[in-house]
């Protein structure tokens, strides 16, 4: 078993840390307390507060997905470290396009991307990381196969890394520049999040899964609810939800903002731990099974140690749909049909999709196979396009041994590769143009514009894999399996009745073809080249550090209008061919942002030349070759969505001194401060109207920046008039270093 040695030596330190940490507190703690601090870097000697003061903590491991982790490795590399300083691994998941099938577009992906896979493979025998190959499966659920444990803490360059939350760690996305933090032996620092207590009582049955536990909070909390904070889930709801349902439902906490989410250990783990041959471990948690939930005292009396308290009745609980276009838009099923007739929605949608790194287990896959067994029983098939994309080579060879693939193929689905692929855009759809409206129905866990097809138009909903592959056969979005019979021509009532799974494989698993390369013992004369003329790879130069004076006469590139995530700053699909040349990917930047000026996607005015309609790029490189610095100003909840640092690399590298917003997601202000921009939140949400097109904006008294200080704009308008605004931060001392030295890589370079 993989780290066998280290997970031991953190299960067995963890009463004496949490001892110390109980005194210190004068009081029980949750489960997340207990896992954060018994990773501190060094003891507290003050009770640190929530969603203030910052902790310092020694992660147990890193794991990196393959368009993330190049310009992670990139920056490692410049740090000048000759190993990784923790158990660190890269998963080839992410650059597989599907369009035909799974042999082909791994065998094409192999061919298409082989300089960036011969990259990553050689920086992980160099550095010591270990490496899994394109087709091993998709990073979130490797990692709960093979590495995730109960009170372990990993940090991952994925925004969905939360996944091994349910398998009882605290497992947090974040950028590279974090992971290199880590991997480099440093303190890893994170601002002490605050708790949700989400009360789960009652148990599931018919058609509900654990997918609608993640999509009705979704719809509770909204995509910044949980910002800053950690999803803690307790009560007796818990014991009755399978250990990869659990996976499933910590995943998507993501979409609600959440620094990560959590369960207690319990006997479902146990089970998954014992069937993915990890029985050792198993002996080691069930000694230590008080230190993997919550102190009784919390349980007994929750209020008193959340920050907000959550009851979902699972005996309620009915299935959901939510979207289109963000996540947090939730109707139960039964609410479906009017939504559709007061929306507008597409109701013949022309796309269902099941697996992903969410929804690929093989509770989820049996369930959906014996809907569909019952449709072939009855003469039925797929009214639409059908897709499954197995989580890992693990469950895709299991569930070929066991019937469940050749049934979902023979109702007419395609099985892809064991990647990503539609969930991350990386899908070459053929059959819808470009502003054609449409809609599709996917088990995945982010359904933004755009998202999963490049197409702005469609609208995608997203639900468990039981009602995706349900609804693939009704052919409607407003069929409800729970009440309405499969439409049909002929008139006959057919009903599906709710669906039964095997949470885990009687037979156990089958390993199928070995994905993984263990890193050598000594990779000092391991050689990773980079070709001059490369347009994936590029080797980074350090960003220029603080010249130590104002912020003067910057000016306005992009103001953002309504959502601005990273994929509307820096889209994955075409564009992640180029994740490891930040010169080339920069030609995205913003290409997605709505410019408030205008109401245009992706353009905007430059004021040097007084073009309009160009692209933010492209004025981006015209302010920077004239030196010219400059803003972007956001909505609310700035960099929502994936964990992509580059939404931060690509501002700074083209002249990006400050990011201006009412708010911000966690993970990109994060990436804003780790690459040296400044992350400032409006003191006053209103001022974000004040802000013109061809304003010029000076950043004042920098000289006195520091933790909780207020830090002064002047805004010059075009007409002479001048308003001056006040806007905070929340950046600790070390972060302030990180703006001082031009980024934070360039702070631990410049320590050795």
């Amino acid at each position: 078993m993989f780290d066998l040695e280290m997970i031991r030596k953190t299960i067995l330190e963890m009463p004496q840390k949490t001892a110390e940490a109980r005194n210190l507190f004068k009081r029980p703690l949750t489960l997340a307390e207990k896992i954060l601090f018994s990773h501190l870097s060094e003891p507290l000697t003050s009770v640190p507060k929530r969603q203030d003061d910052y902790l310092y903590l020694n992660p147990d491991r890193v794991a990196m997905q393959d368009a993330t982790a190049q310009m992670a490795l990139l920056q490692f590399m410049s740090a000048k470290k000759k190993t990784a300083a923790v158990p660190s691994t890269v998963h080839c998941d992410h650059l597989i396009q599907a369009q035909q099938g799974a042999l082909e577009d791994l065998n094409e992906a192999k061919v298409t991307n082989k300089e960036v896979y011969d990259f990553l493979d050689s920086v992980s025998q160099k550095y010591g990381l270990g490496f899994w190959k394109p087709g091993a499966g998709i990073i979130h659920q490797v990692i709960l196969e093979n590495y995730a444990f109960p009170g372990g803490l990993m940090v991952g360059t994925d925004s969905h890394t939360p996944n091994a939350g349910g398998l009882g760690m605290l497992a947090i996305g974040v950028g590279g520049a974090d992971a290199v933090d880590v991997m480099a032996g440093m303190p890893w620092e994170l601002q002490c999040p605050g708790i949700i207590g989400v009360r789960l009582t009652g148990e599931m049955s018919g058609w509900t899964s654990p997918k609608d536990v993640i999509l009705k909070l979704a719809g509770i909390l909204t995509v910044k609810g949980g910002t800053g904070k950690i999803i803690e889930y307790f009560g007796p709801g818990t014991e009755s939800i399978s250990c990869t349902g659990k996976g499933t439902i910590t995943n998507m906490g993501a979409e609600i903002g959440a620094t990560t989410s959590v369960f207690p250990y319990d006997s479902r783990m146990a089970d998954y731990l014992n069937i993915t041959e990890r029985e050792e471990l198993v002996a080691l948690l069930d000694s230590a099974k008080d230190q993997l939930s919550a102190d009784q005292e919390v349980l007994e009396k929750p209020e008193d140690f959340y920050d907000e308290i959550i009851d979902i009745n699972l005996s309620e609980l009915e299935p959901h749909i939510v979207g289109p276009f963000t996540p947090d838009l939730a109707r139960p099923i039964s609410q479906m049909k009017q939504d559709i007739a007061d929306n507008d929605y597409v109701d013949d949608f022309s796309v269902a999709l099941i697996g992903s790194c969410t929804n690929s287990s093989y509770e989820d896959i049996d369930r959906s196979a014996n809907i569909a067994q019952q449709a072939l029983d009855k003469g039925l098939s797929a009214k639409t396009h059908f897709m499954i994309t197995p989580g890992s080579e693990q469950v895709r060879a299991t569930i070929e041994r066991d019937g469940q693939l050749k049934v979902l193929e023979n109702l007419g689905g395609t099985v892809l590769a064991n990647a990503c692929g539609p969930c991350i855009g990386q899908w070459k759809r053929l059959d819808k143009e470009e502003g054609e409206t449409n809609s599709i129905l996917t088990s995945f866990n982010r359904n933004f514009a755009r998202r999963n097809d490049g197409n702005s138009a469609t609208q995608a909903f997203i639900a468990s894999p039981e009602i995706v592959t349900a609804l693939a056969i009704g052919g409607k979005l407003s069929y409800n399996p729970m009440t309405d019979p499969v439409p049909s021509d002929n008139g006959q009532d057919i009903f599906l009745e709710p669906p039964f799974g095997e949470e885990l494989p009687s037979s156990g698993f089958k390993e199928g073809e070995s994905g993984y390369s263990a890193p050598r013992e000594d990779g000092g004369n391991v050689e990773v080249v980079i070709d001059d003329n490369s347009e994936r790879l590029q080797f980074l130069e350090p960003f220029d550090p603080w010249d130590g004076k104002d912020l003067a006469e910057l000016a306005v590139l992009v103001k953002a209008k309504g959502k601005c995530t990273t994929d509307h700053i820096s889209p994955a699909g075409p564009w992640l061919r180029f994740r490891g040349h930040l010169d080339n990917i920069s030609n995205n930047m913003f290409i997605g942002a709505v410019n408030a000026f205008s109401d245009e996607v992706g353009k905007g005015r430059n004021i040097v030349t007084g073009e309009t309609g160009v692209d933010f790029s492209s004025i981006a490189r015209t302010y920077k070759a004239d030196g010219v610095g400059w803003v972007a100003v956001g909505d609310e909840n700035y960099g929502e969505g994936s964990s992509r640092e580059h939404a931060a690399m690509e501002p700074r590298f083209l002249g990006c001194r400050s990011v201006i917003a009412k708010s911000f997601a966690r993970i990109a202000e994060t990436n804003l401060k780790k690459q040296g921009i400044l992350p400032l939140t409006f003191s006053q949400k209103t001022d974000y109207d004040l802000i013109g097109e061809t304003d010029r904006l000076t950043i004042k008294n920098l000289n006195e920046l520091a933790p909780d200080s207020v830090v002064e704009i002047s805004i010059s308008h075009e007409d002479g008039t001048e308003d001056i605004i006040q806007t905070s931060h929340t950046m600790s001392d070390i972060q302030v270093e990180w703006f001082k030295a031009g980024s934070a890589l360039n702070l631990i370079a410049s320590q050795g």
